[in-house]
């Protein structure tokens, strides 16, 4: 949707296909980062955005055993943007849809399923699909695949994946939320468990680590079990753990951390998850996809008013992107082996505070900088493409 917006506002007749009816989906990443509030602001939608029902998230701490410490704050950095939102994805889309439709060159087809590529003297053309009104082709000078860690088009394009690896996997749920609950985002470690509870206002969006594969073991152990893990994890869920009242109001995110070799091929760009997938650790997946999709506009709308990208054009934005991804993707992976693998797999054991978090609870100057790497990242997009008046 953001480069969709990007690429409609520059001119530019796009298309972009969604298969369902609506954008309703739990569990989705629900952030917006500083970086992506940025590009908001300098397209000149923040203030309408910001009216929107929301939560704001300043800082960040976590809790080892029983002792909290804060890790980042937003708010040394610079506004606009200096604290991450908190909606749902689904309004997020709705708003850049609804913003979109001032544009003629925009339009949005819901229910249209992209189900392969039309592929032509070894050159993509197009997709085709399946919607409520029978089967439909689309051609097209470009088609960008921003479908996800499952993406049906990058399955189709034949391009190379790299696995990086991923030894866990998160359970996500809901839990009621009452006044006298901490008021920061936090993420409770102890011997043998990791949780994340992420202040939704209404609610508690909460997030357990487990082994890659463990599921079919905690179901096994049952629902009571299960309930005093979440209660070891965040003690103030003591008095209503029987809110799980079965398995079935947990909902499994297995977790993926790869890239594709090459994120282009002739006629077709893949962006976001379906380039690269990211590990939830951080919450920037969402961060990275618009970055990319920002960086796409920048370097291919002058050329897509006037001819189809050369292959060369398209693999410019994954040169122009890829150093963030690398750098993110290898703090993941070394977050998973040095720090949850440990946890979560091993025998439980009283838990050690690294220095570096002593240090970043000590001083808030410093508390800036995982505040950076995480709202804003490296190598932020800034919106160059230009706007096309109707």
């Amino acid at each position: 949707m953001v480069l969709g917006y990007l690429l409609g506002r520059a001119g530019v007749d796009t298309l972009v296909l969604e298969k369902h009816a609506d954008f309703l989906r739990d569990f989705r990443g629900d952030t917006v980062h500083p970086s992506t509030l940025r590009i908001l602001a300098q397209l000149g939608l923040l203030d309408d955005f910001l009216k929107m029902h929301h939560s704001e998230l300043r800082s960040l701490a976590v809790e080892i055993g029983k002792q909290r410490f804060k890790v980042a704050d937003f708010g040394r950095l610079a506004p606009p943007g200096n604290f991450i939102v908190l909606m749902p994805q689904w309004d997020f889309l709705d708003f850049l849809m609804q913003n979109g439709r001032r544009y003629p060159s925009l339009k949005v087809l819901m229910q249209h399923e992209v189900g392969g590529l039309i592929e032509e003297q070894e050159s993509v053309r197009g997709v085709r699909g399946t919607s409520p009104d029978g089967d439909f082709e689309v051609r097209a000078d470009l088609v960008v695949a921003c479908d996800g860690r499952r993406s049906t088009v990058r399955a189709a394009s034949g391009l190379t994946v790299q696995d990086l690896g991923a030894p866990i996997d998160v359970l996500w749920f809901r839990m009621s939320k009452k006044p006298t609950d901490p008021g920061e985002v936090l993420g409770h470690l102890e011997p043998g468990k990791m949780m994340v509870t992420i202040d939704r206002d209404e609610y508690w969006q909460c997030a357990y680590v487990i082994p890659k594969g463990g599921f079919p073991a905690i179901e096994a152990a049952g629902i009571e079990a299960f309930r005093a893990e979440v209660v070891q994890g965040a003690a103030f869920f003591a008095d209503r753990a029987q809110e799980l009242k079965s398995f079935d109001n947990l909902k499994l995110l297995s977790v993926s951390l790869d890239r594709l070799n090459s994120w282009a091929k002739p006629g077709l760009l893949l962006i976001g998850d379906a380039a690269h997938a990211m590990s939830p650790v951080g919450g920037v997946g969402i961060n990275l996809a618009v970055q990319d999709a920002v960086a796409g506009a920048n370097l291919l709308t002058g050329i897509l008013k006037t001819r189809a990208p050369t292959l060369g054009e398209l693999a410019a934005v994954e040169r122009r992107r890829m150093m963030p991804v690398k750098a993110i993707q290898a703090l993941q992976a070394q977050i998973h082996a040095r720090v949850l693998s440990p946890l979560i797999h091993g025998a439980p054991r009283e838990l050690k505070v690294p220095f570096a978090v002593k240090l970043l609870n000590a001083s808030s100057w410093l508390r800036r900088w995982p505040a950076q790497l995480l709202g804003v990242g490296l190598r932020p997009e800034h919106v160059r493409s230009p706007r096309h008046e109707p």
